[in-house]
């Protein structure tokens, strides 16, 4: 698990796929949970939405950190391209 330090900003990266070839799916949908058990769902294209299309089929959103702990993140696929992918990584801090 990656580990960063309360307030730095972490890129989340996903690469959708069928048959070995980058597709684009019809709805991406980007979830964050924090240490505090709150998530925050967007949808590529949305208003305030963290997510960018890099290129076909390959996305990444940054997400600001806020607390320490474990955070969690939820990339989705639906369409044109089904597909899940999770992560999660460690805020931590060294200051209290």
């Amino acid at each position: 698990m990656n580990s960063y330090f309360n307030g730095q900003k972490v890129r989340s990266s996903v690469v959708f796929t069928v048959a070995a070839v980058s597709t684009d799916p019809t709805v991406v949908t980007f979830k964050v949970r924090t240490p505090a058990g709150v998530t925050t769902t967007s949808i590529l294209g949305g208003s305030g939405s963290p997510v960018t299309k890099d290129s076909t089929g390959h996305y990444h959103a940054d997400i600001s950190t806020t607390s320490v702990g474990e955070w969690l993140v939820r990339w989705e696929g639906t369409g044109t391209c089904e597909a899940v992918e999770e992560d999660s990584f460690l805020i931590s801090t060294r200051f209290g």
